[in-house]
């Protein structure tokens, strides 16, 4: 019974400085320029191609990368700043480590953010049933996110936290909206995916199978936790569905899709050119959804796509690295 309200407990969340000087940035443009032909998800093609600039070096290219990704999203404010010669500070941690479920959308929000900005982090699975990688920590929910030495909880105040060290100026140009719309994803779209991933037993197993696969359980543990949990979410969906005032689970999802695309009022993104933090948010929790049959369901319906395809591409390759 324990182990089996664990897995029910893992359904319910997953239904959860250095100073640089103007020179410095200037090198910086340089590399982004350079990258710019490169960009988002073709940033891999350091990683498959010999580097006709030298020897290949995994660690420098994401280093590369990571400064092309600071400095393009920062591009029209870092230029006035140098013109007035006034260098800002850059975030720069020696070690990120995120303990996460790997199907948690409150988790793959605070990866979408590391990868977009590269910075690159390491990965705890936490077992949902013990949590035994976390017993260290009073907090016992996920994600945590340990940036050097220094504990942080909280998705939404996760990401705040790093991208006010990424962008000490405050340069997004629509706080307000941001704002809205990360409450929304907190508050609203987390909600309508339980309802759908466990909508049916069939589509309840496809859903426990990825958890179970990409999760950190034992053999018995992930034969429990695939049966035992997608039978039990299937019914807990339900509740979940009379929780939150939801009487057609995919009417309800692809109606939070087209409420986002409106919101993007003909924008490339909510940030505009790049994606902001609400961009990231809704990403992030969408993510792991995507090749589930609902989120197939919800690309097939609706106008979510094209923006999504270009989030892929903006934020690229994992910057997660081997512990």
């Amino acid at each position: 019974m324990r182990r089996i309200n664990g897995v029910h407990l893992l359904g319910r969340l997953v239904s959860g400085d250095a100073t640089t000087t103007t020179s410095t940035y200037r090198q910086l443009l340089r590399q982004s320029a350079v990258l710019r032909t490169c960009t988002g998800s073709n940033i891999r093609c350091f990683s498959q191609v010999a580097n006709p600039f030298g020897s290949y070096d995994p660690s420098s290219v994401r280093k590369v990368a990571g400064n092309a990704r600071f400095v393009s999203v920062t591009s029209s404010s870092l230029a006035e700043d140098l013109v007035n010669g006034s260098p800002r500070p850059s975030f720069v941690p020696k070690d990120v480590v995120l303990y996460q479920y790997e199907a948690c959308p409150f988790c793959n929000k605070v990866k979408a953010f590391l990868d977009y900005y590269n910075v690159p982090y390491k990965v705890v699975e936490v077992n949902p049933i013990f949590k035994k990688e976390i017993k260290w920590s009073e907090y016992k929910k996920v994600p945590i996110l340990m940036v050097d030495g220094v504990q942080m909880v909280d998705s939404t105040d996760i990401i705040h936290k790093l991208h006010q060290r990424i962008h000490p100026e405050n340069s997004a140009s629509n706080l307000e909206e941001e704002k809205k719309w990360l409450g929304w994803v907190d508050n609203h779209l987390v909600h309508v995916l339980s309802p759908n991933i466990y909508r049916n037993y069939k589509e309840a197993l496809e859903s426990f199978n990825y958890i179970t696969t990409h999760g950190n359980f034992s053999f018995a543990q992930r034969i429990i936790a695939k049966y035992g949990g997608a039978t039990a979410m299937y019914f807990v969906s339900k509740k979940l569905k009379e929780k939150h005032n939801i009487t057609d689970e995919r009417k309800a999802l692809y109606g939070a899709a087209e409420t986002w695309v409106d919101a993007l009022k003909d924008r490339q993104f909510l940030g505009g050119a790049n994606p902001n933090l609400a961009d990231l948010a809704v990403f992030g929790v969408l993510r792991p959804i995507r090749h589930l049959q609902s989120g197939k369901d919800m690309v097939e319906h609706t106008r979510v796509g094209e923006w999504y395809t270009r989030m892929e591409k903006a934020v690229g390759e994992s910057a997660r690295i081997n512990a």
